[in-house]
């Protein structure tokens, strides 16, 4: 039997490769301890399977209806959730003295990759409820906290983030929603949003939303932009939650996939003014939001890689079971089938799944232990510690986010492939894991923006590249010591961070002689290109770590091998493909820059 949602992958990836030890060793994790963790996510995957896995088909065939204005989700939607909520993971990442466990944010990822892995629409409320009370935890007044932060935690209360307009996706600097102060100090809302997800359910008590607004004679673009909080229901005079708010659900969005999670056309203010509560600075509201988004963005990057495992999981399930040819060698027709996993192509395409699953699996995880990293440091007071992880962190993040979900999607494909005519039925879950894929490179910045804020800011802007060729260069001196595999793929990645490294300062030059039109119009090829070579440095890593183990003779042999091919397939079938991106860079490929619209 194959296990769908296997912990030793994980605890692989945050014990042994992320050595998640040293990190409960300092700081605001101490208190927890190894031991305590994993039952953690035994916890997490016992529940995954027995609330989450069992409605998601049922969620996506019964989408959430608008009725009478009110948006009414699937029935097992609110149990489900709130056995998450009562489990306490939605507290758990959250600072002992606000409730929470003070959960190290890796772990909390692995957790959320459990749920993700088989029902990722129901788990984004709950998502963005956490991520919700982390930007009013660290940007809100106290009176704010005082009042809203707790039942954000406690999961009585769920969050939501508006941020785009009909007319201005994700163009923020167009946004026309209006704010007016008011004498209490409160303010009046007025506008229109778009793809706004969770702006209304059946489960919660209330529903805070984070908006994003003007104030009357804010400069224009995103200098001009304010936070708000603005809450489904209001406190009555006995502080009870039952004053309805000027909003509302004008429409559903009706998608491809996620259809579990309502998206919704969203209404502020049509009547009196919508009521809010300016959060942080005014004109800083797209600063504060971002520590949401950000968080987000890593969010992504694991749904898109839990989606990928998840699909990688099944697959493997069928080509075990499924009878279907014989050997190529073997042309007796009387002879028995075989399980499919014995043709050389499947296992072609397995591979091909899970050195993209894991690896981007791992590069969320490092991501999410880069965020612990940095906050260890700041509560040493080590400043100059805590802004080098950033760093590397904020450089990090739009590949997490991107080369996540572009290659996560195509391993939901492959998961389909495998299974053939089956897998494009829904008497199988791929393709619904498929299409809930699909939303991931669209959404929370589309991955041309996230190649464009890599390139553009992150790299050349911020000084990112530096740091993240010093990391590279580190994983490479170290591979270079270690077992014989690893020394291989150490030299093949030094020649992939050379070309990087080459590229990266021919397009400075470009940035300065030709300007940020032809810099940027190539930036997705070039995300793909920095993006494999971080995922073989991954892969060079986890390849340290199994050849360590089989040496020494612990772990799971199968397992460790299992790693080690999964490295040869991504250093011999994708750090390859490096080479065709690194061709569109150098020079500048000016066919998409140049090609007039009329042409198309």
């Amino acid at each position: 039997m194959t296990d769908r949602l296997p912990l030793r992958d994980l605890q692989f990836l945050l014990e042994d490769v992320l050595q998640m030890k040293e990190v409960l060793q300092e700081g605001p994790y101490a208190d927890h301890d190894v031991e305590g963790l994993r039952s953690m996510l035994e916890m997490a995957r016992e529940m995954a399977l027995e609330h989450f896995a069992p409605i998601a088909d049922a969620m996506d065939a019964e989408e959430p209806r608008l009725v009478d204005g009110k948006v009414k989700l699937h029935p097992a939607a609110g149990p489900a959730l709130q056995a998450f909520v009562d489990a306490g993971f939605v507290a758990a990442p959250h600072p002992a003295e606000h409730g929470g466990l003070d959960l190290p944010f890796a772990v909390h990822q692995c957790i959320q990759a459990l749920f993700a892995a088989v029902n990722s629409p129901l788990l984004t409320y709950a998502g963005l409820t956490i991520a919700a009370a982390g930007l009013l935890d660290v940007h809100g007044s106290e009176e704010l906290k005082a009042e809203w932060l707790a039942r954000l935690i406690e999961g009585r209360f769920f969050g939501t983030m508006a941020l785009s307009e009909p007319h201005a996706g994700s163009s923020l600097a167009d946004l026309r929603t209006k704010a007016t102060p008011q004498p209490d100090g409160t303010y009046r809302l007025k506008g229109d949003k778009m793809w706004i997800t969770g702006a209304d359910q059946d489960f919660s008590e209330n529903i805070v939303h984070f908006v994003l607004a003007r104030l009357p004679g804010a400069p224009a673009g995103t200098r001009g932009i304010s936070l708000f909080l603005v809450p489904k229901l209001l406190a009555d005079d006995s502080g009870e939650y039952t004053v309805e708010n000027d909003v509302r659900v004008a429409g559903i969005n009706h998608k491809m996939g996620f259809r579990g999670s309502v998206n919704t056309v969203f209404s502020i203010g049509e009547n009196q003014g919508a009521v809010g509560y300016l959060v942080g600075d005014e004109n800083r509201g797209l600063h504060a939001m971002f520590h949401m988004m950000n968080e987000a963005r890593i969010g992504v990057g694991l749904c898109a890689a839990a989606l990928a495992w998840g699909g990688y999981r099944h697959a493997l399930a069928y080509a075990r079971e499924r009878q279907q040819g014989r050997p190529v060698s073997l042309r007796d027709a009387t002879r028995p089938q075989v399980p499919i996993i014995q043709h050389a192509d499947v296992r072609r395409m397995l591979l091909e799944q899970k050195a993209i699953a894991e690896g981007a699996l791992h590069l969320v995880l490092f991501s999410a232990m880069l965020v612990d990293r940095q906050r260890v440091a700041l509560a040493a007071g080590d400043q100059a510690k805590a802004a080098s992880v950033g760093l590397l962190l904020d450089t990090l993040t739009p590949i997490a986010k991107a080369w996540s979900s572009d290659h996560g999607l195509r391993a939901s494909s492959g998961a389909i492939q495998v299974l053939g005519g089956s897998g494009y039925t829904r008497d199988f879950p791929v393709e619904r894991l498929y299409r809930d894929n699909r939303l991931n490179p669209i959404h929370e910045g589309t991955n041309g923006i996230q190649a464009m804020d890599l390139l553009g800011r992150k790299i050349l802007a911020k000084g990112g590249g530096m740091a993240l060729m010093q990391a590279l260069q580190d994983a490479i001196d170290r591979g270079s010591q270690e077992g014989q595999q690893s020394r291989v793929h150490a030299e093949q990645l030094s020649k992939a961070v050379e070309t990087v490294a080459s590229l990266t300062m021919g397009l400075a030059g470009v940035a300065q002689s030709d300007g940020p039109e032809v810099l940027l119009a190539n930036a997705t090829p070039y995300l793909h290109l920095v993006g494999h070579t971080v995922v073989a440095w991954m892969w060079l890593e986890q390849t340290m770590v199994a050849e360590r183990q089989l040496a020494a003779g612990t772990g799971d042999a199968d397992f460790l091998r299992g790693k080690l091919a999964s490295a040869r397939y991504f250093y011999a079938w994708e750090l390859p493909k490096t080479a065709v991106w690194a061709s569109v860079l150098n020079p500048v490929e000016r066919t998409p820059l140049d090609v007039h619209a009329d042409w198309l």
